[in-house]
């Protein structure tokens, strides 16, 4: 057995925030304590933890800031000391034909292993939030991704389910796959694969994974590769070989968090098809919602002030929800009068300032629905870093942080993934955080 050493030892890198605090819950489900960090870090100090998640926006930027940003914060968690790096990206592998998945991969192969040397694989499944891959393609449910509702994706639509041709059409090294026949031999036969791919000249290689059993193979395989790529759910089997060579205990408190107070507000930006149905279910419960119209803002309506003079008058008789969730043919039309990359920055920065508005009323509890509405709102905060709590969902923890908005009160953060959450996740959410306020 190893001699015990106390730093971070495993640094991950995240293109969104959802997915970032996606990847942090399941560390901690695993019994690891981890932070996540809202960007890199300014401060150098080595940070008391098992593990670190750096959360970037980078999933649909250029290519070029994308891996300037992954970049900083790889040299960041080098400076940290950790083992093994984890370039985390959505289960639905969002992105566009140019990347940046591919892109950001290849630039930390180069500053890992060496310019164009190296292996490492791609694995986005997390079979629990029903994302398997068979034969190369990944499956949203029992849908092929390509014919999911992802499919009309505003920003990151996905037409290909065949994994190994989408990243091969985003990198310069040659990409393999990892079938499912060698995945569910178990680890010594995935390694094995490996050793063959890399002879081959193949450098990036896609594993099969169609139930959890899989990932558990698949992270004992990868215990020795320096670089992974992958989904969350990969994170879950990852701290075991820690805990083999005796590094890491299992941290059974790892998700305790500060009692939660404050009023409740839920701010929804994704179009998802999940997240439409939990717009959906809160309405039809007769719960108080208000619907954001960016076409309507154009004509000089001041929406933040509506919104926040409208929740004044609701926050104190429970949750609230304000949203621009919106079927794909009102997308569509939005996106025909703004444009698509303007309708996204322009929804994103009326909900960011609603949201920091809901937060100097007295809101402490807050639900944000949508990669890029997460991203936008937690910066909008100032929220720098935060501490992950209990799972509300897979994919979906209870988090507590620090805002300069809320001077020294702590305020609670769910960080929902478009696609994740069951369809009464937006209830749900208070209902479980009430409890544990009273366990």
């Amino acid at each position: 057995m190893e001699k015990r050493i106390h730093r971070p030892l495993l640094g991950c890198i995240a293109d969104d925030f959802t997915g970032a605090s996606d990847l942090a819950n399941n560390l901690v489900r695993a019994g690891m304590r981890t932070i996540q960090s809202i960007g890199v870090p300014a401060d150098s100090q080595t940070l008391n933890t098992d593990a670190i998640v750096i959360s970037l926006k980078s999933r649909t930027i250029s290519s070029h800031e994308a891996i300037k940003q992954s970049l900083q914060a790889y040299e960041w968690l080098k400076a940290q000391g950790v083992e093994q790096f984890y370039f985390k990206y959505c289960s639905t592998f969002d992105s566009t034909p140019q990347g940046n998945i591919g892109p950001v991969t290849e630039a930390l192969m180069d500053a890992i292993y060496g310019e164009g040397k190296g292996f490492t694989i791609v694995c986005p499944a997390f079979p629990e939030a029903k994302r398997t891959i068979f034969n190369g393609h990944l499956f949203v449910g029992n849908e092929l991704l390509s014919e999911s509702g992802m499919r009309n994706h505003p920003l990151t639509p996905m037409t290909d389910a065949n994994l190994v041709r989408v990243m091969q059409a985003q990198t310069q090294r040659i990409v393999g796959l990892v079938n499912y026949a060698s995945v569910r031999a178990g680890p010594t036969e995935i390694r094995a694969r490996f050793h063959a791919l890399q002879k081959e000249g193949i450098a990036i290689a896609v594993v099969d994974v169609t139930c959890s059993q899989d990932l558990g193979s698949i992270a004992s395989a990868i215990a020795n590769i320096p670089l992974v790529t992958a989904g969350s759910g990969l994170a879950i089997g990852l701290p075991n070989n820690w805990r083999i060579r005796g590094l890491l205990d299992l941290n059974e408190s790892a998700d305790i968090l500060p009692p939660a107070s404050g009023h409740q507000a839920v701010i929804s930006g994704s179009c998802s098809q999940a997240s439409n149905a939990q717009v959906l279910d809160f309405c039809q419960r007769g719960l108080p919602a208000f619907a954001i119209d960016p076409l309507a803002d154009i004509s000089q309506v001041n929406m933040v002030l509506q919104v926040i003079t409208w929740a004044k008058i609701h926050l104190k008789n429970g949750p609230i929800l304000i949203y621009a969730t919106t079927q794909p043919d009102n997308v569509k039309l939005i996106q025909e009068k703004l444009g698509a990359i303007q309708a996204s920055e322009y929804i994103e920065k009326i909900l960011a300032e609603i949201a920091r508005d809901l937060v100097q009323i007295g809101v402490r509890q807050l639900v944000i629905a949508g990669g890029e509405t997460s991203g936008a709102i937690v910066q909008a905060l100032g929220i720098k870093q935060m501490t992950i709590g209990p799972q509300i969902d897979p994919g979906v923890p209870w988090m507590s942080a620090s805002s300069p908005c809320c001077q020294d009160e702590t305020i609670h953060v769910a960080l929902k993934s478009g696609n994740f959450g069951s369809i009464d996740f937006f209830t749900k959410s208070f209902t479980q955080i009430s409890n544990l306020h009273h366990d």
